[in-house]
């Protein structure tokens, strides 16, 4: 398969799997001419990499997540850390925008939105980090 093709069948732009194959993620073959040649085993990949990516591991998350999926000899127990660790992220991200989301609806609800000049928001965000808003 030519990058074209597999760019259709794995749902991944050319520019990605280019990316993919210049921090050594994917290796495809190349013909005596320099074009690049998949296998279905570069497909399979780069299907597990898209939807790793779109789990939201990072790229050294997905080199190792590749590396133990080719090892058979892999403990589930390595692969699980992992999502576990990165779920962990997902977890504290998740609070980080409750929390903001918290505030930005305390602002709003605060805020008038009429014609006057103050404005809670503007001053909340005034105020700098550590600042008690006024109720």
């Amino acid at each position: 398969m030519n990058i074209g093709d597999i760019a259709r069948r794995s749902g991944l732009p050319a520019k990605t799997i280019r990316y993919y194959e210049d921090i050594g993620l994917v290796k495809p073959m190349r013909t005596a001419n320099g074009y690049r040649t998949f296998s279905e085993k570069d497909l399979h990949k780069l299907t597990f990499l898209a939807r790793a990516r779109a789990l939201g591991f990072t790229i050294e998350d997905c080199r190792t997540l590749v590396a133990l999926y080719e090892d058979d000899s892999r403990e589930s127990a390595t692969v699980k850390q992992v999502a576990q660790a990165h779920l962990d992220q997902i977890e504290d991200k998740i609070a980080q925008l409750q929390s903001m989301r918290a505030t930005l609806t305390t602002l709003v609800h605060a805020c008038a939105g009429d014609n006057r000049p103050d404005c809670p928001i503007l001053e909340d965000l005034g105020a700098g980090p550590g600042h008690k808003r006024r109720p």
